[in-house]
């Protein structure tokens, strides 16, 4: 866990009373990087689908399998790629390959007329490609970045998210489904010109500042395994719970509040939007707080939205709930990465682990669905089943202030 002299030592560092920072990227570079890497993916993964579909005639058995050996791909990948990362020191190098990937993605998709050749190119291209985003967390960390500027730059990260999914469907709807590929390929240029100019001003920097001594970059390397496995237990059962939240919300507001459907994508529409000033504002109060506080506050928003949500009668009701939802999630995601960062020394394992908290979490979630309506509680039990877990995963974090090494 972090501590008072850790924080202070993160001060004197930006005001040059420590070692240099290894990379010269200013947070404009960063920022503009963020963006483009987030766009990458928020542009193909949500109408991933659709493409299975339109370009290749898959039927649903299709889009399951495939959409399945797509994500075990990139689990994979979260957690290889960045650990061999780990191994050579540099992160930049591999976050230009996965540019490299993505355009090779977009092309061979483009020019494919069957499923099994997209299949391929999903896994041996797509799945590594997804990385980019953990690879850009780890590069941040490397270069001793304080929380702030980590929480703020993944509120970028969520506003591509907001814009991609729409801007997707909107040239698809235009323009036909395969003119989404031109756009991702150009994206993924984008991606390798920021990360080659991030590269060039490393080299700069490391031509005036010498590297550490490796003596230094060794010690304290050890992952403690007491602490990590509460964390990463507590998240993965935070990440289902927002997964099956997701998942259900269509279902919840057409057949348990009688509402049009267009109110669910009203109501996680407001909740993703939230998330960005609710990003900044932690970004701001991680300068004085712990992560673990902030923390708690987001598992107590959680469970009071979750629970609020098995009450809710009305269209405003579950408009004036996403508040918390936002606080709830802003948390999970900003928080969430810098306190895997700081437990774990390794920049790429400890963004590619949290990475994979939402995969996992993702397959959990199918449980949290079943057992809602199976226990005759209908959706809305979803949404208690979603309160209880949140309060478990509350707990399960908490145990990891007893077992994390003492500063």
């Amino acid at each position: 866990m972090r501590t008072g002299q850790d924080q202070s030592a993160e001060t004197k560092s930006r005001r040059g009373l420590a070692p240099p920072a290894a990379t010269a990227a200013t947070p404009l570079l960063t920022s503009s990087a963020a963006l483009c890497w987030g766009l990458q993916f928020a542009l193909l993964n949500p109408v991933l689908a659709l493409l299975l579909v339109g370009l290749y005639d898959a039927g649903p058995a299709d889009v399951g399998w495939v959409l399945a050996i797509y994500n075990a791909s990139g689990f994979v990948a979260a957690l290889g790629i960045p650990s061999w990362a780990d191994r050579r020191r540099d992160y930049l190098r591999p976050l230009l390959a996965c540019g490299a990937l993505t355009l090779a993605l977009a092309g061979t998709l483009a020019i494919a007329t069957a499923l099994p050749v997209a299949v391929v190119a999903l896994v041996v291209l797509g799945g590594p490609a997804g990385v980019g985003v953990s690879l850009l967390f780890a590069e941040m960390k490397h270069a001793k970045a304080a929380p702030s500027e980590v929480i703020n730059v993944r509120a970028i990260v969520s506003f591509a998210w907001v814009a991609g999914p729409p801007l997707a469907t909107f040239i698809m709807g235009s323009l036909g489904n395969r003119a989404i590929l031109p756009v991702l390929a150009a994206v993924a240029l984008l991606n390798m010109a920021t990360t080659a100019v991030m590269i060039a001003k490393r080299r700069t920097a490391n031509s005036v500042e010498p590297d550490p001594d490796p003596a230094i970059l060794a010690s304290g390397q050890s992952v403690h395994r007491r602490a990590v496995v509460p964390i990463v237990a507590g998240f993965v059962a935070l990440q289902a719970t927002n997964s099956a939240a997701v998942s259900v919300m269509s279902l919840f507001v057409t057949e348990r509040l009688g509402l049009p459907l267009v109110w669910s994508g009203v109501a996680l529409g407001i909740s993703a939007l939230l998330e960005i000033p609710a990003l900044l504002v932690i970004g701001k109060l991680s300068r004085r707080l712990s992560s673990q506080a902030l923390l708690a506050t987001g598992c107590i928003a959680g469970v009071g939205y979750y629970a609020a949500m098995t009450l809710i009668t009305g269209p405003e009701l579950l408009i004036a709930a996403q508040p918390l939802n936002a606080w709830f999630f802003g948390t999970v995601a900003g928080i969430g990465l810098t306190l895997f960062q700081d437990l774990i020394p390794r920049p790429g394992l400890a963004s590619g682990l949290f990475t994979n908290t939402r995969r996992i979490g993702a397959i959990v979630s199918g449980v949290i669905i079943a057992a809602g309506p199976g226990l005759g509680f209908g959706y809305q039990g979803v949404f208690g089943i979603c309160a209880i877990v949140a309060f478990a995963a509350l707990i399960l974090i908490g145990l990891s202030r007893n077992t994390a090494p003492a500063a």
